[in-house]
């Protein structure tokens, strides 16, 4: 099953820009994937045409090797571009490999561990940062049969913040746990913003709010100082959204501080998020993939969180972005009251709609500016 081609799609979503693959092969299955990578979908783009040299005549089945050639073999650390670059062309292999062998990818990744797969919401509170607004929102969210909110209140602060900001982010966390009742996971988002005392205090601060965990509450670059944070916070830390190799998984697992690691199979491709799933079940903790790019990213999470035993909660945003998304893939991936299932059909289970992708072009104004006042609206910029 040999690759001979690749095409790229980029689909103009408001607040950011989604990058597809068809990897075309000599025997004519093709396989789709996702290279999304927020404010870098043209440099992403370039990145998958740039290495085709490294994949075009290889066997779609050797994708460990073909992993290895776009990595090691280049000799440079293109960081989270060249591992989503990676990730769409490997992805599209499974999907091909899937198709070839007739069986949905989780099958082929261990099989079912799960009946279904419980989603927490995320892209919910779209608009003011307000705790009315928040709490109104959030009501709505339960409603719809979540059993977890994510959300990040803490508008667009950056190491520390000032009294009164503090008291805001307090006031909306308080605000979404009045809304929801006490038997629902509110987890905290923290978008790397703070510096290890900041991040304390607010982990301190929301306690009596029971989060369930703390995400990324400092920046990932230096690791010892989410193990301090970790280790020293009263609320579970989760993080792991922003590596992009097993190495930088070794390394923060070796300190037994997180126990709850956010993978991004976008940056790591299907195989070495497979084997990282492994290390953290062998460290006792759970995995939460980050599946915040765009709709096949969420169909890859689908299938991995299928098969891994030791899953905990599945990340959406699908059912709150744009309308016109649940028809960029058919069939689209659907939420049922909170929970869902990976698609049953062969690899992916799912194809492009090249006619809807066609009508949503690319705009240099689609991204996510975390640090500017009002982004929380998800607007174009």
């Amino acid at each position: 099953m040999i690759i001979t081609n690749v095409e790229t799609f980029i689909v103009g979503n408001s607040w950011k820009n989604w990058l597809f693959v068809k990897l075309h092969t000599k025997e004519g299955i093709y396989g789709i994937g996702e290279g999304t990578l927020n404010g870098f979908a043209k440099t992403v783009e370039a990145a998958i045409h740039e290495l085709k040299h490294l994949y075009i005549g290889m066997d779609v089945h050797d994708v460990e090797t073909i992993a290895l050639k776009m990595t090691r073999d280049v000799y440079s650390d293109g960081g989270q571009i060249q591992g989503s670059a990676l990730a769409a062309i490997e992805t599209a292999c499974w999907d091909i490999i899937g198709k070839e062998a007739g069986l949905p990818l989780y099958k082929l990744l261990g099989g079912k561990c799960h009946e279904k797969l419980r989603c927490y919401a995320n892209g919910w509170y779209r608009g003011p940062r307000d705790p009315q607004s928040f709490h109104e929102k959030a009501k709505d969210v339960v409603a719809r049969g979540y059993t977890a909110l994510k959300f990040d209140p803490f508008g667009n602060a950056w190491r520390t913040v000032d009294r009164k900001d503090f008291r805001i982010g307090l006031d909306i966390i308080a605000a979404v746990r009045e809304a929801v009742g006490p038997d629902v996971d509110l987890l905290i988002e923290g978008h790397n913003r703070f510096s290890v005392h900041t991040a304390l205090q607010f982990a301190e601060a929301m306690l009596p709010y029971e989060p369930t965990w703390f995400e990324a509450p400092v920046p990932p670059q230096r690791i010892s100082s989410m193990v301090e944070v970790a280790k020293r916070s009263p609320v579970p830390i989760a993080c792991g959204e922003d590596y992009y190799n097993r190495e930088q998984f070794a390394e923060l697992l070796q300190h037994d501080a997180v126990h709850i690691v956010q993978l991004e199979p976008q940056y790591l491709g299907i195989s070495a998020s497979k084997q990282i799933c492994g290390m953290v079940h062998a460290h006792g903790g759970v995995t939460a993939p980050h599946s915040a790019q765009g709709p096949i990213c969420s169909v890859v999470c689908a299938h991995l969180n299928m098969a891994t035993p030791n899953f905990f909660i599945h990340e959406i945003f699908d059912e709150f972005n744009e309308p016109w998304e649940e028809h960029l893939l058919t069939p689209p991936l659907k939420v049922d009251r909170g929970y869902l299932l990976p698609p049953e059909g062969p690899g992916l289970g799912i194809d492009l709609n090249l006619e809807e992708i066609a009508k949503h072009p690319y705009d240099p104004g689609h991204w996510l500016p975390l640090f500017k006042q009002g982004w929380e609206k998800r607007e174009k910029h």
